[in-house]
């Protein structure tokens, strides 16, 4: 406790400094799953480490053993009761919920029925609707839930398929991007917009009206340029086979909606939810022969990882909010857009929020802003380690590397800044240097480190996967 006296601020420091390291972490799993083929006396410690869903939660523990001993465990536990856990709470309910195979027999009807109307070869129609239609539903039965939806689709469609890596990648950044701006034609299914709405009286006619249309258009853009960009290797995979299992009845579908439903309207309480899914675990029990394997483990792992941005992300508003509080509008946008790469949009509208006075565009900006960065890495947005999660193990070594994870994710981020901010202004103001060396002068050089730290992380790791590469080549020959 005397520590904690002596230097308010030594939490706070210790705190941005784990963040920073959980940051460096996320980019380098790929070390760690090369330690547990190396040493396997602890390949399970390496394994764990090298998992991008207990990154942060892994680092959240430290920050909580440190406080324990710095100030005591009744600190501790004040600190634990003055954070928001229903966010990671909710995403595991409704990951699982959405995953079930009485939602997505729905779904997939439902887009069938839609592909079969396109003028497009069914299996090019099935893509263009995952990365257009789901990501777009997000807005009505919420992110996350969409999220699950959209990557399940993926996985047991396109990506089951023998396509290339360029494929993969840039499928998954359109998704990570499309899921986040998606959910912005109402006020209550994109965590960023949620934080927000309540406090600025912002109702769904209000999104749709300011930033739903643009976002909706930026999602058709984004899907319609991967779809045509790789309309050649899409012409050429096989169409995807007929589930062989028996259908679930229509009226087991309809309960599971509606429970669907009600988790979706009691997203703000807990108590609600968590017995909704309760209800939905006892029938699923009950009623087997109409369920998969329900997606438990992968929703507690996106859980604990989202736990773990909480934690550590408490500790960081004593320099994210005068960061936000000091800018203009078009810096704030790029600004918010920037820094959701390397936090929690939702968090980053949160600290926002607690700004008073702000004017219309400082809202608009810092929102709109906090969308478009979105799909960057895995932790820009709540839905994100949904995605990884169900999409991993499609992809070589079954990771998905973060570095081109984010090469992937900025074309469609750059349509859609264009679309939620150029449509507002002028576009050719995504291309000023003025404004981004305006926002990065705003900001403290003791902190510019933070941001800059995942891009440097994600050279340095590209350098040594090129390195790696032409050295396994070397030996082949």
């Amino acid at each position: 406790m005397a520590m904690i006296t002596a230097n308010p601020y030594a939490i706070q420091f210790i705190g941005a400094a784990l963040f920073g390291l959980a940051v460096l972490h996320t980019f380098s799993t790929r070390y760690f799953e090369h330690l547990a083929h190396t040493n396997p006396a602890h390949s399970g410690l390496w394994h764990l480490l090298g998992e991008v869903e207990a990154v942060f939660g892994f680092w959240a523990m430290v920050l909580l053993v440190f406080m324990a001993f710095a100030g005591g465990w009744e600190t501790t536990a004040a600190y634990l009761d003055d954070q928001r856990f229903i966010e990671p709470m909710f995403v595991f309910v409704i990951m699982v919920i959405a995953a079930s195979r009485p939602i997505m027999q729905c779904t997939t009807d439902l887009v069938g029925r839609v592909a079969q109307a396109m003028p497009l070869r069914r299996n090019i129609a099935l893509v263009f609707l995952s990365l257009s239609m789901v990501p777009l539903l997000g807005s009505f039965i919420t992110e996350p839930a969409a999220m699950t939806i959209a990557a399940l689709m993926l996985r047991d469609g396109l990506f089951s398929q023998k396509i290339s890596a360029k494929l993969k990648y840039a499928a998954i950044g359109v998704l990570f991007v499309n899921v986040s701006i998606g959910g912005a034609l109402t006020n209550f299914a994109a965590p960023p917009v949620l934080m927000v709405a309540a406090k600025w009286d912002w109702s769904s006619a209000h999104m749709f009206s300011t930033m739903g249309w643009k976002a909706a258009l930026a999602v058709l853009i984004n899907a319609t340029l991967v779809t045509f960009l790789f309309r050649r290797e899409l012409a050429g995979i096989a169409d995807r086979v007929p589930d062989a299992r028996s259908r679930v009845p229509g009226m087991f579908v309809a309960v599971n909606l509606a429970l669907l439903a009600g988790v979706v309207f009691a997203n703000h309480d807990p108590e609600v939810f968590m017995g909704l899914f309760l209800l939905f675990l006892g029938l699923a029990e009950a009623y087997r022969r109409y369920h998969d394997a329900l997606m438990l483990r992968e929703g507690l792992m996106v859980a604990f990882f989202l736990a773990g941005l909480v934690v550590l992300g408490g500790q960081q508003q004593w320099w994210l909010q005068d960061t936000l509080s000091n800018l203009d509008g078009s810096t704030l946008f790029f600004g918010a857009a920037a820094l959701t790469a390397i936090t929690d949009n939702a968090a980053l509208t949160y600290l926002g929020s607690l700004v008073e006075g702000v004017s219309d565009e400082f809202k608009y900006a810092l929102v709109a802003g906090a969308l478009s960065g979105g799909g960057l890495t895995v932790i820009a947005n709540a839905p994100n380690p949904a995605g990884f999660a169900i999409l991993k193990d499609r992809f070589e070594d079954k990771t998905i590397n973060l570095f081109w994870l984010f090469v992937a994710a900025l074309l469609p981020t750059i349509v859609a800044i264009g679309c939620l901010w150029g449509l507002r202004g002028t576009v050719d103001q995504i291309f000023d240097g003025q404004r981004w060396m305006a926002w990065f002068d705003s900001i403290d050089r003791s902190f510019l480190f933070l941001l800059l730290l995942p891009f440097v992380v994600a050279v340095v790791g590209l350098w040594a996967e090129s390195d790696r590469q032409r050295r396994s080549d070397r030996t082949e020959v």
